[in-house]
């Protein structure tokens, strides 16, 4: 490309930069960049003098070149000579002083482009802004700038040159008005001061090493005093703000003495600012660097200046830190750099400023000055080192403040102390009782709420406490990571294990604060440090004990800690798992606990870690983890065996009750160790003392401390029985039940609820003796002393009457203590002869409190505790009387049976309570009945459950069978015969279980199964079979069980009927009468499906009688529709069946003529009677023979006009094929018509598909209209009377019932039903099923084909083409050549190839091609002929866009790999030139067709392509690669049922242009499927023909020009970048054969098309030009 070529190109891209798209801009500034990479100079030139010649061009254009001119400079300032380096300091000077006014990236962009060539010109650049910054003469704003900016990005170059600057500008600066040229100013002489001291810094690297600070001092005091006795004054804060930030960088360059005269107005001047200022952070960071000057010289002016220094920083050290500020972060910093400086120079001055600041309550104070504390601390500690005492006694008052920002700053005042010695001095123990204080808030204290939630203390009433989840409440906050616990835990810890000189100071003294109780919420973070300073210590003493009390009576004794330890071990995962912490604390203070329990617990404490590491809060039982703790316990009181050493821990633990008050839990687990450790203690003294004070002390209000007491006392009696009852004994007979004056004074002023709370733990206390009592002795005692004094404690007597209590919680614990007690006595070796006096006593009381629990609801436990204790109670002697145990059962069955399905209950907690109380009932009944095992016994309870199982409430139906179940195989598995008797009551049982087998619901109907298994295999224990003996017949009925959880109705009522023939088998003859009557009686039964389930097994059992015939068909038929019109029962409807069925039998024609003259829509029950005529084969096949010959006969519909000047008559269906079709749909949809239909099959399709058809669009008359929408508005029709609807639906019918339920399915996913009933879709619709037919039905095909080959003279049009779009599609079907039907099909074909209608010729041409799928050996024979069929439909009538034609070349894509070479050589030219046309046409399907073809053209000529053929594939190469950006997706997309046109044909084309690179990238990037970058594709593709075909440069040039004008946005994107790739690909000896001319003419008019996304191709290639230049 010549000179004047290049500078043209630069011209049109630089006109194209006013383009009003942004995109468009972007493009051209970096098609100019890719230019100004390869010729930067000619680059340079033009940007030059096209800003030269364009005088008016706005200024945001002018901005975008000057920009382009930067990167070119940036990038190539090494290549550009003087000349062109001098052009652009010109023009950027020139461009950046045009006018005076700012015009910012204008100015600023030139400015860059001096910076940039000043980075090697610097000296040249220096000239031209000398000569714009003379003496005298303001300079341009953006020249002071421009100044700044180049002493920072060349210091070694610029620095030289200050000086002289500097005393340019110094003289300017009073002249000096704008407040924009003051701050240029200002940003200069801070940008030089930086530059000069980076210049200084590194002197030894720098050009001039005799640079000198006092070179500048006279320049940079001169301006210092104009900036601050003139500038600083001003009003604007933008130029204050520059003053500052100059200032601090320019005090280092002051004379010393200077800088010492200026320091008592510079300090005041600046701390000034702070007052007028929002932002601070310049004024703190210019500050402090005017300190370090100032202390780098020794300055005594700080002295005088240090108090308001100190004043005005310290407010700014109290502004509150806000995270989302940096700014004011940033201030703090610089704020806290300044106090450094003070803190190295006046330490005392600073400190006696400081401190007493801490005693003011404000906030902010404090805070900020915690935070200058910690930091000097930190920052200058050797001068804070002597000043550890005051900074520690000043710490009082901010150790009681309760804010917890404070408490933050405190914190980490402290860790600062920790690290710097002040806690080894006096008063250091005060800060590290602070950090623990801390440690033990409670996270909901961090939170804003200031509400305190303890989560530990709340009440689990009336069920076991299994753990304590720790939750937060729904207002509170989550402790945040910076919160005062969570830094004060991880200070702790850290000073505990990271700073040696800490160690001393932590041990022993930690360990104070294990036992109190405010420090609870610490004993985590506490337990963890002290067990790192204990094996510290190990270490360095191996065998010395850790503890050295010496007289400390502060240190907690060893019984103090070991409670404490293991008390809180019981809750282990509250307080971030204070119980692992605290387990491994106890294992490193083995020895220190006592001596002997160092080989004990060094096995025994791991076990218990580790048990505690497979579980999580969630998963850990706190009831195994207790009786883990309480075994620990155990071994070590035996391991100790020192009776003094157990009596003072036992001591030590009552004494550490109270500190539980608020953990109820944690109390509970210490009674049981308290218990525990009595039971250990050899001295009676002790342990009745201690259970005295536990009984006085106890506090009876809390329902877990009850629970304790009483474990406690169950505990301690497993050792100390008598002691125990005799103290209970005592505490009975006091004066607490007659609430006067007693010897407790603790009971004085009790009140009854009081007493009533008394009660109960006494009650509980007898219970749990009773449990934990060796049985030996309790047998003896139970009676006298256990239930005697429960029976006292509960009952009062006033004036001589029985008082009993309505306390719930003390109902609840007699019951339990019952429970607790008798059980014992079962389980004692001599229980089963034991006579309970009080059994009958006990008893009743049960009963009365089950009867007084609500019967609808279960809220407690009582009832559950009560019928367990009945059911330990009944195993006792003396039995029970008769009345006495029906009144049991009766009332525990009112007291479950009744309860709701969802009982409402507290924290969701009733599941569980539901499912024991159901089962503590099981136990009771299947007591009862041990002692009666008799079909008698079992017939009481039957009767008692019977009204349940009858209960219209489906719940309690559920809880009935289930109770039956459970009790029918108890009897079954102990049932024990010693003669053969009669199972006299089996008929009544079994009719009273075996219609629930159709309960509505699931889980009954599994467990009337169960019973009717159960009582079967009764009987055959009755008849004398062995109790392992199974019956085959029997065992069905497991199997039978199994399916009925979520059964079809239909499989229900098989089941029942299986069911049925299972017991007419087993069951004896004289039952029959008694089961037959129960059944009777079960028709009446509420639920439904349990009435129809007693009429199956009714029928089933009799096993049908003879029908009484009718002798008047149609009467009858009449007869039978009112009768079920009239009745809704099931029986009737089978009984109406089953006459039908006769009738038909031996008059079919009558009764087929009979329904058919119902009314349509038909009704269910004629629909029902049409269903049952298909009950046996024969009888179907002829009712099925008539309905077909009623469909055929009669025309499908008549054509009238609803209007006189409608344009096309409307279709209407007529009745009696309508009809029949209706009555067809319902005889097929039976299951027993399938041998009828498979006999009909060929006749039956045939007849349906063409009355689809020629129904498709048919409307019905007027009178069927509204009675189908008046049905259809009421519901009551179930189907369609719509004729296409139900031509498919009888279609669907015969399908299914003929054993082609697969063809159904297939055309339900693809949807083809639904075509089937449109017209637009009815074509494909048949296809589709044609498809299904041929894969899933292909053996039934021939005699369907002969059935449709008839319809070739059909007089319906649609007829026709319904029948030739299915036999064209078995075509594609290899099925046709298996049954040899190929000639056949073809023959009749090719016979309607010249039907009159369009269509069918289509569909023909579509099934010759489909030979290519179906059978595809057989195309070369037919090779000719299907060709020849091809050509003639490509030439089609004259119409551009006529289907057939469209056809004819998807066919021809599919025929011609499987055609002999010579066939298609004939008609290949031809064919490529008669579709050349479609590559561009308007029509999507028309181009993807074409293209398609090409490709397949190719295809077929790989490895032999004649020349003639080879210029068509170098014509359509330029079409073909910018049609991969065709805008219709199917042509260039990926699609789901055809290969990508454009990528298919172009990877057959490569093979043909004889270039194995070319091919390979082909095959690379247009892979079906593959996601193709079309720019790279593009450029590789090019890059490869032109290297290999560069003489079709011309040709691929002139074709991609052509689509310049395309109508397709896309597409005119495409063709420039093709163009672009072309060129950029070119040989150099080729290049001549571009006519750049129309080449840039061309792209030149594409740079004004209105579609931008073409603006920016076309400017991206004409960067690419570049090649040329």
């Amino acid at each position: 490309m010549s000179e004047a070529y290049v500078k043209r190109l630069f011209a049109i891209l630089l006109d194209a930069v006013t383009d009003k798209d942004p995109q468009v801009q972007e493009q051209v500034c970096g098609a100019l960049c890719a230019l100004g990479e390869s010729q930067p100079v000619e680059a340079l030139r033009a940007c030059e003098e096209h800003l030269r010649l364009h005088e008016k061009l706005a200024h945001p254009y002018r901005t975008m070149i000057l920009r382009v001119m930067e990167t070119v400079v940036c990038s190539h300032v090494g290549e550009l000579d003087e000349d062109v380096a001098r052009a652009s300091i010109l023009l950027a000077s020139s461009e950046m002083t045009r006018v005076k006014e700012l015009v910012c990236d204008w100015q600023q962009a030139a400015s860059n482009v001096l910076v940039a060539v000043g980075k090697r010109f610097v000296s040249s650049v220096m000239e031209e802004m000398l000569s714009k910054f003379q003496p005298g003469v303001l300079p341009h704003h953006f020249v002071v700038q421009t100044l700044a900016n180049l002493s920072v990005s060349n210091v070694f170059g610029m620095v030289p040159f200050l000086t002289s600057i500097l005393n340019t500008m110094v003289p300017m600066l009073s002249a000096a008005k704008p407040d924009s040229m003051r701050v240029a100013f200002c940003c200069a002489l801070q940008r030089f001061s930086e530059s000069t001291l980076e210049y200084l810094a590194d002197l030894d690297q720098a050009p001039d090493p005799t640079v000198r600070k006092d070179a500048f001092a006279t320049d940079i005091f001169s301006a210092y005093d104009i900036l601050f006795h003139h500038w600083l004054q001003s009003r604007e804060a933008k130029l204050r703000l520059a003053v500052v930030e100059a200032l601090g960088p320019m005090s280092h360059l002051l004379p010393s003495e200077k800088l010492e005269e200026q320091l008592p107005k510079l300090l005041p001047g600046l701390l000034g600012l702070y007052k007028k200022h929002a932002e601070t952070v310049h004024v703190s960071k210019s500050l402090g660097q005017i300190l370090e000057a100032a202390a780098s010289v020794g300055s005594r002016t700080l002295d005088v200046q240090l108090d308001s220094l100190l004043a005005a920083l310290h407010a700014q050290v109290c502004v509150p830190v806000e995270s989302s500020s940096p700014l004011v972060v940033s201030n703090q910093k610089e704020v806290l750099r300044c106090f450094t400086v003070l803190a190295c120079c006046s330490p005392d001055r600073l400190l006696a400023f400081l401190l007493p600041k801490l005693d003011t309550s404000n906030e902010r104070t404090r805070v900020g000055t915690l935070q200058v504390v910690r930091h000097v601390i930190n920052s200058a500690a050797a001068q804070m080192e002597v000043k550890q005492p005051f900074i520690l006694s000043s710490m009082k008052l901010p150790l009681l403040d309760t804010n917890s920002k404070v408490k933050r700053a405190v914190v980490q005042v402290i860790s600062a102390m920790a690290h710097h010695g002040y806690l080894e001095q006096p008063g250091g123990e005060a800060m590290i009782e602070y950090i623990v204080q801390q440690c033990a808030l409670p996270p909901e204290a961090e939170g804003r709420s200031p509400r305190r939630c303890n989560l530990e203390s709340r009440e689990h009433t009336l069920r076991p406490p299994l753990r304590q989840p720790q939750k937060l409440g729904a207002n509170s906050e989550a402790p945040a990571a910076d919160s005062v616990r969570a830094i004060s835990v991880s200070t702790l810890y850290l000073v505990s294990t990271t700073v040696d000189r800490m160690g001393d100071v932590l041990w022993p003294y930690l360990l104070e604060f294990l036992v109190p109780v405010r420090f609870t919420g610490a004993l985590t973070p506490l337990c963890r440090s002290l067990v790192h300073l204990a094996q510290k210590r190990q270490e360095a003493g191996a065998h010395a004990l850790l503890i050295q009390y010496n007289g400390n009576v502060t240190l907690p004794s060893p019984y103090a800690m070991t409670t404490r330890l293991l008390a809180v071990s019981s809750s282990p995962y509250l307080g971030d798992g204070r119980g692992a912490a605290s387990l491994r604390l106890l294992s490193i203070l083995r020895r220190d606990i006592h001596p002997v329990l160092g080989q004990r617990w060094a096995t025994a404490i791991p076990l218990l870690l580790e048990h505690l590491d497979g579980y999580t809060e969630e998963t850990l039982s706190r009831k195994e983890w207790e009786e883990k703790l309480l075994t620990f316990l155990r071994d070590t009181l035996a391991v100790v065996s020192d009776n003094t050493w157990i009596c003072q821990l036992s001591l030590e633990m009552c004494k550490q009750l109270p500190n539980y008050n608020g953990t109820p839990l944690e109390k509970n687990f210490l009674y049981k160790c308290i218990g525990t450790t009595l039971g250990a203690a050899s001295s009676k003294e002790v342990v009745r003392k201690h259970l005295q004070e536990l009984l006085e002390t106890a506090r009876y209000q809390e329902e877990s401390e009850r629970e304790g007491l009483a474990c406690c006392f169950g505990i301690c009696a497993s050792s100390h029985l008598d002691d125990t009852l005799a103290q209970l004994e005592d505490f009975v007979k006091s004066d607490v039940f007659r609430k006067s004056a007693g010897i407790f004074n603790i009971f004085k002023d009790r009140s009854e609820n009081e007493v009533e709370k008394v009660k109960s733990t006494l009650i509980l206390c007898y219970g749990h003796v009773a449990a934990r009592a060796p049985r030996e002795l309790l047998l003896a005692r139970v009676e006298s002393d256990i239930f005697r004094n429960m029976s006292q404690c509960f009952s009062t007597k006033v004036l001589g009457i029985k008082v009993e209590t309505k306390d719930p919680a003390l109902r609840l614990c007699l019951a339990r203590s019952v429970c607790m007690a008798s059980q014992a006595i079962c389980s004692s070796s001599r229980g089963s002869s034991f006579q309970l006096l009080r059994k009958p006593e006990l008893v009743a009381q049960m009963m009365e409190f089950i009867k007084a629990e609500p019967p609808d609801s279960l809220r407690t436990p009582i009832r559950k505790k009560a019928m367990l204790a009945c059911t330990y109670l009944v195993s006792l002697e003396p039995a029970l009387e008769g009345q006495a145990q029906a009144d049991l059962i009766h009332s525990c069955l009112h007291g479950v049976m009744a309860v709701l399905p969802e009982p409402e209950g507290v924290d969701g907690h009733q599941e569980p309570l539901y499912l024991d109380t159901v089962q503590a009932l099981k136990d009771l009944l299947t007591s009862l009945l041990q002692r009666n095992m008799t079909p008698q016994g079992l017939q009481v309870m039957v009767e008692h459950l019977s009204p349940w199982i009858k209960s219209p409430r489906g719940h309690e139906r559920v809880r009935a069978l289930g109770l039956s179940a459970c009790l029918l195989q108890y009897f079954l598995k102990h049932l024990r015969i010693s003669a053969l008797v009669p199972f006299h009551n089996l008929g009544l049982l079994l009719g009273l279980f075996s219609p629930r087998c159709a309960d509505l619901r699931p889980a009954t109907r599994q467990e009337a199964v169960s019973c009717v298994y159960s009582l079967l295999y009764l009987q055959l224990g009755y008849e004398g079979f062995s109790r392992d003996y199974r019956d085959d017949a029997v065992e069905q009925l497991l199997a039978l069980r199994d399916g009925l959880g979520h059964p079809e109705p239909s499989i229900l009522f098989h089941t029942c009927h299986s069911v049925a023939q299972i017991i007419g088998k087993r069951l004896p003859p004289d039952q029959l009468i008694s089961l037959l009557l129960t059944l009777f009686e079960g028709l009446g039964d509420p639920d439904k499906n349990c009435s129809r389930a007693a009429t199956v097994i009714i029928n089933c059992l009799l096993k049908e009688r003879a029908n009484v015939l009718l002798e008047k068909v149609p009467e009858i038929v009449s007869v039978l529709r009112s009768k079920l019109q009239e009745t809704r029962g099931e029986h009737v409807l089978q009984a109406a069946q089953h006459s039908v069925y006769v009738l038909a039998a031996r008059h079919h024609a009558a009764v087929v003529s009979s329904l058919l003259g119902s009314p349509l829509p038909f009704d269910s029950h004629t629909c029902t009677l049409w269903r049952a005529l298909a009950v046996e084969p024969g009888l179907a096949t002829q009712v099925l023979g008539l309905l077909l010959e009623k469909m055929s006969r009669d025309v499908p519909f008549k054509e009238s006009r609803a209007f006189l000047l409608s344009s096309a008559p409307d279709r209407v269906a007529t009745l009696p094929p309508l009809a029949a079709t209706c009555a067809l749909y319902e005889v097929a949809s039976a299951p027993a018509s399938g041998p009828a239909v498979l006999e009909l099959y060929p006749q039956l399709f045939a007849a349906l598909l063409l009355r689809v058809s020629c129904t498709v669009g048919v409307q019905l008359p007027r009178n069927l209209q509204a009675k189908e929408r008046k049905s259809a508005s009421s519901g009551l029709a179930s189907r369609s009377l719509e004729p296409c609807s139900s031509a498919v639906d009888a279609l669907q019918a015969v399908l299914l019932r003929g054993g082609t339920d697969d063809v159904v399915q297939h055309m339900e996913l693809e949807g083809g039903w639904q075509l089937l009933r449109t017209s637009a879709g009815h074509e494909e619709g048949v296809t589709r099923l044609a498809s299904a037919m041929a894969k899933f039905a292909g053996p039934r095909l021939p005699l369907m084909m002969k059935a449709l080959f008839a319809t070739q003279s059909s007089v319906y049009e649609i007829q026709r083409v319904s029948s030739t779009a299915f036999l064209a599609e078995l075509l594609s079907s290899n099925m046709v050549n298996d049954l040899m039907l190929l000639e056949s099909l073809l023959d009749n074909l090719l016979a309607r190839q010249k039907d009159t209608c369009a269509r069918v010729r289509r569909l023909v041409l579509r099934g010759l091609a489909n030979i290519a799928s179906g059978s595809p050996d057989k195309v070369r024979a037919h090779g000719p002929q299907l060709l020849t069929a091809m050509i003639g439909g490509l030439d089609d009538g004259d119409d551009p866009h006529s289907l057939v034609a469209l056809e004819a070349m998807v066919g021809l894509a599919r025929l011609l790999d499987l055609v002999e070479a010579w066939d298609l050589r004939a008609v290949l030219l031809h064919v490529a030139i008669r579709i050349r046309p479609f590559f561009d046409s308007e029509k999507m399907e028309f181009r993807s067709a074409s293209i398609r073809l090409f490709g397949h053209l190719n295809k077929a000529c790989q490895g032999d392509c004649e020349d003639v053929f080879l210029e068509q594939v170098v014509g359509g190469l330029a079409p073909l690669l910018l049609h991969l950006q065709d805008p219709q997706p199917p042509v260039a997309a990926s699609s789901a049922c055809a290969l990508q046109a454009c990528r298919f044909a172009l990877r057959m084309c490569g093979p043909n242009l004889e270039c194995e690179e070319l091919a390979a990238i082909f095959q690379k990037h247009l892979q079906e499927g593959r996601g193709l970058h079309f720019g790279e594709f593009l450029n590789t593709t090019c890059k490869h023909l032109m290297h290999h075909f560069p003489d079709l440069l011309g040709r691929l040039l002139s074709t991609s020009l052509f689509y310049f004008k395309s109508s397709w946005e896309d597409i005119r994107a495409a063709a420039p970048m093709l163009t672009g790739f072309l060129v950029l690909h070119v040989e150099a000896e080729r290049r001549p054969q571009v006519d750049l001319e129309q080449l840039l003419a061309a792209l030149q008019l594409l740079l004004k098309d209105p579609a931008p996304a073409v603006r920016v191709k076309a400017a991206e290639t004409l960067g690419r030009l570049v090649k040329f230049a």
